[in-house]
């Protein structure tokens, strides 16, 4: 992509906020913690920008900066209280957009007046943010509802930013080896899938109603369900539940109520979601999830998903399992096998600090909030020893992260280690009886029988190709030609180095006979041969020190 005239005020405003924070201690702790790198002795107190002011300047650079604001908050491991605590306000307190736009795009969307489809709504929005804001109102039925909608051109700004960050980061991975490391290219084009999925209300919708069967069993926790006649791609209206965030209970009611059994529910259901359902509610943090009147757990908000494969479920089974009973080598073991990485990856290394973190960390409860970090912190040791996580550790790092935040304010003394054995035991239980049901044993049976179908036939043509000796292995075990290379190689050296002592001992017998032709008073021939012995001895060696390293330039390009 070139940089076109309609480009340069986005160009000029990223690079205007690049330098203004790029210098500052605010941002130099920020990527120090991101990039797991050594921070100073002493972290300052006071920073050269005040959260104010870098709320003020996110929300002048616009939507997709308020949106990476937004995700910044909920990272307690990078930024301090009180910037997380400014930056939590990009939640829900952006400028609203003006009803008489509100009540156009509804209107438009459902096909119909607002006075008719609603008994009653709302004109002053109930929050208002990034991508959308949400009123509430009332069906002709006498149901509440809330209504979410999307704010005029949004997808077309997203667009717009994302480009220009895309092409940034293009440039950075060609030019910076910390951008290669960590994937930075990579990181941007997840964020792009995620957000354009969040500008999708439809697919929320349905992820609304996929989630709410999901968690059907669990009597504490609620999701709310669309109404999807008066629901489309800008539009969603759902039932309307009266909540508060969880963060903002008060001291008192957090001493008068146990909240252990909830916790523990909470704990189980997203466990279920990863495990299971391969399908998982991927930004829970405190505004995302209420208490509501009857303290029960709603979870708002699914424009951001995650689904898990069923081999990768199997993974993150073991990788749970393995940090919860604090066993480091398991840990990097089962990493390993859901990797990817090369002969340059420190595997040493790499076993050696991931036992360490885990090891560090199993006495941690709720409110030292390590569980989430925990995962973070793998996926950047990995990437500091050339070996590739897949991005769903971290997504799953990042769920756990804001799990702990909820956890530490309601329970802070709760063991989630222990919670996550305990259920992920109990999960796994009932997923092996649920495989070992008729209807799931049925597809064992049809490949059984077609195993056997098919194997007269083909033990037949195995002991016939034996019998007429043309029965083949092959074994792709060695490289032939790098072998045949090897050897071409030695023999060459052996010559060379031949040819050289021969040439040093006859220029040392030529230095006894007498000669008119002299260089440096000594016989010229003689020192002809000593030149030549001297220049091919240079160059032999210089090939052994430097032209080997071709051999493993080889192997390296087979693993890219």
């Amino acid at each position: 992509m070139s940089v076109l005239p309609d480009n340069l005020e986005r160009y000029r405003k990223f690079f205007g906020f690049m330098l203004k924070y790029w210098n500052s201690e605010l941002f130099h702790q920020t990527a120090n913690s991101a990039l797991d790198e050594p921070e100073d002795q002493e972290k300052p107190t006071d920073y050269d920008q005040t959260p104010e002011e870098l709320v003020e300047d996110l929300k002048k650079m616009g939507p997709t900066y308020i949106k990476m604001g937004q995700l910044l908050s909920t990272r307690p491991d990078l930024l301090p209280d009180n910037y997380l605590k400014a930056l939590a306000s990009l939640q829900d307190d952006v400028p609203p957009i003006s009803y008489e736009e509100v009540r156009s795009i509804v209107e438009d969307e459902i096909g119909t007046r607002i006075s008719k489809a609603f008994e009653t709504f709302d004109e002053k929005p109930l929050a208002s943010a990034s991508i959308g804001q949400v009123h509430t109102a009332t069906l002709r039925s006498g149901k509440p509802v809330a209504i979410k909608i999307q704010r005029p051109g949004i997808r077309k700004k997203f667009l717009e930013d994302l480009d220009t960050l895309e092409e940034l980061a293009g440039l950075a991975v060609k030019h910076s080896d910390v951008a290669r490391r960590y994937a930075f290219d990579d990181v941007l084009t997840e964020l792009r899938r995620i957000l354009l999925q969040e500008l999708d209300y439809k697919r929320e919708a349905t992820n609304l109603i996929t989630l709410g069967k999901n968690l059907k069993q669990y009597k504490n926790l609620i999701v709310p369900q669309p109404i999807l006649d008066y629901s489309t791609s800008k539009v969603l209206t759902m039932d309307f539940i009266k909540g508060k965030k969880v963060t903002s209970l008060s001291p008192l009611k957090q001493l008068e109520f146990d909240y252990s059994p909830i916790v523990d529910e909470l704990v189980e259901a997203y466990l279920q979601q990863v495990i299971n359902d391969g399908f998982v509610h991927a930004d829970p943090h405190p505004g995302n999830i209420q208490f509501t009147s009857d303290d029960k757990i709603a979870l708002m908000d699914l424009g951001m998903v995650a689904k898990f494969t069923p081999g990768l479920q199997e993974y993150l089974l073991q990788l749970l399992l393995a940090i919860s009973k604090s066993d480091g080598q398991e840990t990097a073991h089962v990493l390993l096998n859901m990797s990817e990485y090369t002969e340059t990856a420190n595997l040493i290394k790499f076993n050696k600090v991931i036992s360490d973190l885990v090891m560090d960390s199993q006495t941690s409860t709720a409110k030292d909030m390590q569980t989430g970090r925990l995962l973070i912190q793998l996926n950047r040791v990995a990437a500091s020893n050339n070996i590739h996580i897949p991005v769903e550790v971290n997504i799953l790092g990042k769920i756990l992260l804001n799990m702990d935040q909820i956890i530490a304010v309601l329970d802070p003394d709760f063991d989630l280690k222990e919670a996550i054995r305990r259920h992920v035991n109990e999960i796994m239980r009932k997923k092996m009886y649920e495989e070992l049901k008729p209807e799931n044993f049925f597809s064992f049976v049809l490949e059984t029988k077609k195993l056997t179908e098919h194997l007269p036939e083909r033990l037949n043509k195995i002991s016939e190709n034996l019998a007429n000796n043309r029965f083949k292995l092959n074994i792709d075990a060695i490289d032939e030609q790098r072998v045949t290379d090897g050897f071409q190689k030695v023999a060459n050296r052996i010559t060379l180095g031949l040819i050289v002592a021969a040439m040093i001992i006859g220029a040392s017998m030529l230095m006894q006979v007498p000669s008119d032709f002299t260089i440096f008073g000594y016989p010229g021939l003689a020192m002809v041969f000593f030149l030549l012995a001297a220049v091919m001895g240079i160059y032999l060696s210089y090939i052994i020190i430097f032209k080997d390293e071709n051999l493993h330039s080889k192997d390296k390009d087979k693993f890219k």
